[in-house]
């Protein structure tokens, strides 16, 4: 565990008030920010040249910087070009998590170059954050202000200055440097900087950990660390087998859950980010910088889809030694990235809250609910991963069997499900369908491996559970399935009986149940997961997911040209540079954590049968 893994903050009651309360402004709305990161955390850099949101050194470590979630005190690193009227423009390196953002006005330009560079060739993460900014035309006067506030802004550093150099000291065994090119101004907790930039003149800033041994980079060491960087992920982009109609937004989707995956461990956050709110102003506030096991088994299944076979391999390792430390077979829904269970839930009262939303969480109370559709997913990866993939060891099988004799004896008990109701449990239609999956995958995998398993137990519980399901989850009155046992009501989570193959997309109760979704769900090409109770206050968004998910049920319906624009709809609500959050309100403003793995994972699947489908591709993709 990193020694600076998160000291916990204490819960005051009074962060756990629920209800809407007044929006405050938003300086950087969620949408306005790129990403950057190193495969061990990643951080946010809004349009205006501010990165206003970083954990460190991992992706679930405290923050550094959270200005995203309270704009005065969560801590900062602002660069600022000083050019009036200055158009500001923000893309990628192409095919590379390299991100560059522009200044234009009518006398002078300039542009910033954030990166945090790949890991070594030992696979180490290097601890840097590299900004170089460049005059590109005329003369640009730069303002520069770095404030970090260490433990989720609960410290502010002290601050020592020397050439070229400011060390911000936490006095808690965390201390950074800002190395640049330039000289520092000294505040309180802060530096900072005013300096001019003609045509072509660039200065370079470099934030890292301080040590003894930490050398002063020269402006050809960050250029080399630059090519190197974009070559890195260049080269890394290009592996991809998708060549469709959407090449540059599957692209940059896996992009973006590479930077989500930790090369240290192979395990895979669900997103980067901690407190942005389902609901504005509200209260459906929670920490997603924990692997889930579902989450990231989805990864797993969209990346093998594109080709990249280590990063499934890697989180397959990483899942089996789960699965091994577990006597009984059960799993968490999730864990830190580093594999420890302690995952208990705080509130942090001192920080204001993006727009006012309240309480900002960390750490994540639903990791003790029971959610029994994990082991679907878990198993639906691990067979993939066998299928196109690195073998599994006689271990790493030992420890499946666990798991699945665990599925045989618990499928029929109620849960908190996919959507992890804090309500009371029910019997949910999408966990009893991914125990299915889970057992049925075992069965495959144990068969097409001759591994040695308890084939009559197992296909007598497949069978009992397909039979459950038609029995119990099938209302004859509504004619479609629903969400849960004797309920009336839909859920974006059935979405997935027919991607997961228990049921034929053209199947007529099929058919009616993806109407039923339509109608009750769906608003134009936006889904809402459920509208069912689920013990919170407040309302939710449209869950990007489950749009995603739509699109694909209907080109596998045989209803292309719907798939199709409500697909091409969809891609509009990216931001600009592709990347996607949680979940959209009804204008289609971001809500929930960003970038979202959920929903790029969900887009690439989308994407990759919608091409095979319009090209007439079926048999292939079916089979």
């Amino acid at each position: 565990m990193s020694r600076h893994k998160r000291p916990m903050p204490r819960t005051d009651a009074k962060g756990e008030t629920e209800g809407r309360v007044a929006e405050a402004p938003i300086p950087r709305p969620i949408a306005e920010h790129g990403a950057i990161g190193n495969l061990a955390t990643m951080g946010l850099v809004a349009r205006d040249g501010t990165l206003d949101f970083l954990c460190w050194p991992q992706f679930d470590s405290p923050s550094v910087f959270a200005a995203l979630l309270d704009p005065d005190r969560g801590g900062a690193f602002e660069i600022r070009p000083v050019i009036d009227g200055a158009r500001v423009i923000q893309m990628y390196i192409p095919e590379s998590n390299v991100l560059l953002t522009r200044w234009l006005g009518e006398e002078a330009s300039a542009e910033i170059i954030d990166l945090m560079p790949r890991p070594g060739g030992d696979g180490k993460c290097v601890g840097k954050v590299i900004r170089r900014v460049q005059a590109t035309r005329g003369t640009v006067p730069v303002k520069l202000h770095c404030w970090p506030r260490f433990n989720y802004a609960r410290s502010t550093p002290s601050v020592k200055v020397g050439e070229g150099k400011a060390i911000f000291d936490s006095g808690e065994g965390l201390r950074l440097r800002l190395a640049g090119t330039v000289p520092f101004e000294a505040g309180k907790g802060s530096v900072k900087a005013s300096f001019k930039l003609k045509a072509g003149e660039t200065a370079d800033f470099v934030l890292e950990e301080e040590g003894d041994d930490i050398p002063d980079l020269k402006p050809e060491d960050v250029t080399e660390l630059i090519e190197a960087t974009t070559l890195y992920w260049q080269r890394w982009a290009a592996r991809s087998n998708y060549h469709g109609r959407w090449r540059d937004a599957v692209t940059r989707s896996a992009l973006t859950l590479k930077l989500l995956t930790s090369s240290q461990h192979g395990s895979i956050a669900a997103a980067a980010t901690f407190g942005l709110p389902e609901s504005a102003g509200g209260s459906r506030n929670w920490d997603y910088r924990a692997t889930w096991i579902r989450d990231a088994s989805f990864t797993v299944y969209a990346l093998m889809r594109l080709g990249y076979q280590d990063e499934a391999s890697a989180f397959t390792r990483w899942a089996n030694a789960r699965a091994k430390d577990s006597p009984d077979g059960h799993l968490q829904i999730m864990y830190e990235i580093d594999g420890s269970q302690e995952y208990q839930e705080a509130t942090l009262d001192h920080l204001a809250g993006y727009g006012g939303a309240r309480p900002i969480r960390v750490g994540n109370n639903a990791a003790g609910q029971l959610q029994l559709d994990i082991y679907g997913e878990l198993l639906d990866s691990i067979y993939i991963s066998n299928k196109y993939g690195e073998a599994i060891s006689h271990a790493g099988w030992l420890a499946v069997r666990k798991v699945v004799d665990r599925v045989c004896d618990t499928w029929q008990e109620p849960d908190a499900g996919i959507w992890e109701i804090r309500s009371e449990p029910r019997e949910h239609l999408h966990s009893r369908l991914m125990c299915w999956v889970a057992v049925d995958r075992a069965i495959r995998l144990a068969s097409k491996r001759s591994l040695a398993a308890p084939f009559e137990k197992w296909i007598e519980v497949r069978n009992a559970i397909n039979e459950d399901i038609w029995q119990s989850f099938w209302n004859e009155e509504k004619g479609h399935f629903v969400q849960s046992k004797g309920g009336t009501e839909v859920d974006g989570a059935i979405l997935m009986m027919p991607l997961v193959r228990f049921i034929s997309a053209t199947d007529s109760a099929w058919l009616k149940t993806l109407d039923a979704i339509g109608r009750q769900l769906a608003d134009d090409s936006l889904v809402m997961r459920y509208r069912s109770e689920d013990g919170l206050t407040g309302k939710e968004g449209s869950f990007a997911a489950c749009s995603f998910w739509y699109v694909e049920c209907l080109a596998r319906a045989g209803r292309l040209q719907e798939a199709r624009i409500n697909f091409e709809k969809l891609l509009l609500y990216g931001n600009h540079l592709q990347l996607y959050p949680e979940e959209f309100d009804e204008r289609g403003h971001f809500l929930g954590n960003f970038p979202q793995a959920f929903t790029h994972l969900a887009l690439i699947s989308a994407a990759f049968y919608l091409d095979r489908a319009l090209d007439g591709r079926y048999a292939e993709w079916r089979a």
